[in-house]
């Protein structure tokens, strides 16, 4: 499983669109995708996660919005470069994040105190890089996965099940 995968879970309160822009996002704010690196086209996205053009093209439109992508005619969309200096986390994708994780966690059946326990103690662990998942869900979800694959000048997403 890639590190750079792009995962939909349908049976999320996160709409699809939305799970897209913010492991996006998070691919782009992290490093893991590049200035310059080409996504792959709203059509094979869609087609390779099971959805709707349109839900892939309204996560596109949100991140050219955020001006962390730029799609130019005949040139096809790629990562825009990120502003230098330090930036604040996207409050919107981490609420999600949360959110995500506050649902997964009572569907185990934790209370309160044990999802704060779990977050204090996954706070003071050693940190690693930030996840470019969302949308994980519990037990019976549906979730659909393609890795953003870079090969030479060109991204190539490869359905992973």
């Amino acid at each position: 499983m890639s590190d750079r995968a792009v995962r939909v879970d349908t049976t999320s309160q996160v709409p699809p669109y939305e799970q897209i822009r913010a492991q996006l996002a998070a691919l782009i704010r992290t490093g893991q995708m590049t200035e310059g690196e080409r996504l792959p086209t709203v059509r094979q996205l869609a087609a390779d996660l099971g959805l709707a053009p349109g839900t892939v093209a309204r996560a596109y439109r949100e991140l050219e919005a955020a001006e962390l992508i730029r799609t130019r005619r005949g040139a096809g969309t790629r990562v825009a470069a990120l502003p230098s200096g330090p930036q604040a986390p996207d409050a919107h994708q981490l609420g999600t994040l949360a959110r995500d994780f506050t649902s997964a966690a009572r569907a185990l059946g934790a209370d309160t105190e044990d999802i704060l326990t779990a977050v204090r103690n996954a706070l003071n662990s050693d940190p690693a890089p930030a996840s470019a998942t969302a949308g994980s869900g519990a037990g019976g979800s549906k979730t659909t996965e393609a890795s953003v694959k870079v090969t030479g000048v060109r991204n190539r997403l490869e359905q992973q099940t």
